[in-house]
């Protein structure tokens, strides 16, 4: 959608060449938090207030609205994950039955890297990874950061997942999704 934009595309979009600031990422988060022109739509994600009817009516968004928060959940999640790694100029990967979950308005599967995850270790192992919510790798194809999003499911089976792949050099994180403003 036209008038909104995640921080990271706002981000891409602003030339800071000119910038009298040694933090301007941070400038532009205060701005946006900070200003009486713009609303925050989801975490992450901020609007135009001039735009916030036909934001909401676009996302079909509405307080306390059961649809509202599925939209705003796994799928969304794992596509902020998906966009910071990329940002990092990481290769994402989100497992096959992911990839047509909505991250705002298209599939996840179209916006992550790669479709298969890289052959980096033993097969087993490899079965437990495919399954991993969000998946960086680096450029020599190996794992650096592995990401599980939790919204309803048990933290258990994430943390068994960690746990086979714990002897990786990689960094583990649980996220736990919420909608609360």
């Amino acid at each position: 959608m036209k008038w909104c934009a995640t921080l990271k595309r706002l981000y891409e979009t602003c030339d800071f060449s000119y910038w009298k600031t040694k933090t301007p990422e941070a400038t532009i988060r205060r701005i946006f938090q900070n200003s009486k022109h713009t609303f925050r739509v989801e975490t992450g994600l901020w609007a135009l207030e001039e735009f916030r009817d036909s934001i909401l009516q676009k996302f079909e968004l509405k307080i306390g609205d059961k649809h509202s928060e599925e939209q705003f959940s796994h799928g969304y999640y794992q596509g902020l994950l998906v966009e910071i790694g990329k940002d990092k100029k990481m290769k994402t990967y989100i497992p096959a039955q992911d990839k047509n979950r909505k991250f705002l308005s298209q599939p996840l599967g179209n916006i992550t890297d790669i479709t298969s995850i890289p052959n980096f270790t033993y097969d087993n192992l490899l079965k437990k990874a495919k399954t991993i919510d969000v998946i960086w790798f680096n450029e020599r194809n190996m794992p650096s950061h592995f990401y599980e999003v939790e919204h309803t499911t048990d933290i258990k089976n994430s943390l068994s997942k960690f746990y086979e792949l714990q002897d990786f050099f990689a960094n583990f994180y649980c996220c736990q999704c919420t909608s609360e403003k």
